[in-house]
């Protein structure tokens, strides 16, 4: 039901959009200039790429076909995913990006002049998950540079009040026997009594809707503050909280075993409304994987493939353009609280981060 008034919408305001070419201009001074014969006999036919018996929504590719023909037809347009192509040709394919299996209305309406003639349809398909990017963290030593870049210092607090002084050194940041070690250490350095570092992938790689998910275990300590987050690629010129973020991971060790995921945007920062909480068993002592699967309808959050908290995207939001991964261990501030006076040292393990389409 809710397809078929998405289709009659969609329809509607195609046609309102070009009823007004559809009439043709009346001459007071003189003949009426010839009017082309309007297109009909509008037919469409759909070819899911890759479809068996076995695969009745496609291979996977997310490929279609689309097969337009019409009666005086002189172009086309479709309108597909949210977008509007412009065709010549009868002859028109595309290429889903979601994943999963999804059905897609479909409108193609054909042109000769300011007339024209319109028809919907729909079609399943099926996009496989495919990996866009990912770190396995599998080379002992730094962390690649090509995929990661840092902030050092102590960022005025970062905006939280927090402690620690970020660096790059080995001792705060290492990949060993295939798990990435972001290690806060109670020590004086630069001025800070604790270091840490934060890597982030600003320059190297972002992307827009997808799943990010890193597998990781969580650092023991009142006062420790892990996350895997993102912020919007616009950070330079739409500061925060205008370009967005999205925790996907954050928990802290005065409060160990809650998982935290939140999104911040305009008039919901800070102490965002947009949040919500779940129970991680063994967070410190075993690998969980923390998810969110992001759309233009939603974003979802997830431990361990249970979803606890699904977010309403719309256009209004800034969750709608490319984003960049963060991960970082943090020590105290306004999130984190107050740091154990026995704390000594503590481990953020990371086993991989990956982004799929």
């Amino acid at each position: 039901m809710k397809l078929n008034n998405l289709i009659k919408k969609i329809s509607f305001l195609i046609a309102l959009l070009f009823s007004c070419l559809s009439c043709s201009s009346g001459n007071d001074g003189g003949d009426d200039a010839p009017v082309a014969t309007g297109p009909s006999n509008l037919s469409v036919q759909v070819e899911v790429i890759g479809k068996t018996v076995a695969k009745p929504d496609g291979d996977g590719s997310g490929k279609i076909k689309l097969t337009i023909s019409a009666t005086n037809a002189v172009s086309y347009k479709v309108l597909i995913d949210n977008q509007l192509k412009e065709i010549t040709t009868g002859d028109f394919s595309y290429e889903f990006t979601a994943s999963g299996t999804k059905n897609y209305p479909i409108v193609v309406s054909a042109y000769n002049g300011s007339q024209f003639v319109s028809t919907t349809t729909s079609v399943n398909v099926f996009v496989a998950r495919k990996i866009l990017w990912a770190d396995e963290f599998d080379v002992n030593g730094a962390p690649n540079t090509s995929k990661w870049g840092y902030n050092t210092g102590t960022g005025d607090g970062w905006g939280n009040n927090e402690l620690e002084y970020y660096t790059t050194r080995p001792e705060n940041v290492i990949i060993e026997n295939g798990i990435l070690k972001i290690k806060a250490i109670k020590e004086e350095y630069m001025g800070s009594h604790y270091t840490s570092a934060r890597m982030l992938t600003k320059g190297k790689f972002s992307f827009k809707y997808g799943r990010a998910e890193v597998r990781a275990k969580l650092p023991v300590g009142g006062g420790t503050w892990p996350a895997f987050w993102m912020l919007g690629d616009n950070i330079d010129t739409a500061p925060w909280p205008a370009c967005g973020e999205v925790d996907i991971l954050e928990s802290v060790g005065n409060n160990p075993n809650v998982n935290h995921s939140s999104l911040h945007s305009p008039g919901r920062s800070g102490n965002t409304p947009d949040t919500a909480t779940t129970t991680v068993p063994n967070s410190a002592t075993e690998f969980h994987v923390y998810a969110a699967e992001w759309t233009a309808e939603s974003i979802k959050f997830y431990v361990d493939d249970n979803l606890f908290y699904t977010y309403a995207n719309s256009s209004s939001t800034p969750f709608n353009a490319n984003f960049f991964l963060i991960l970082n261990l943090a020590m105290g501030g306004n999130f984190g609280g107050k740091v154990d006076p026995n704390f000594t040292s503590a481990t953020f393990e990371v086993d991989y981060v990956r982004v799929y389409n």
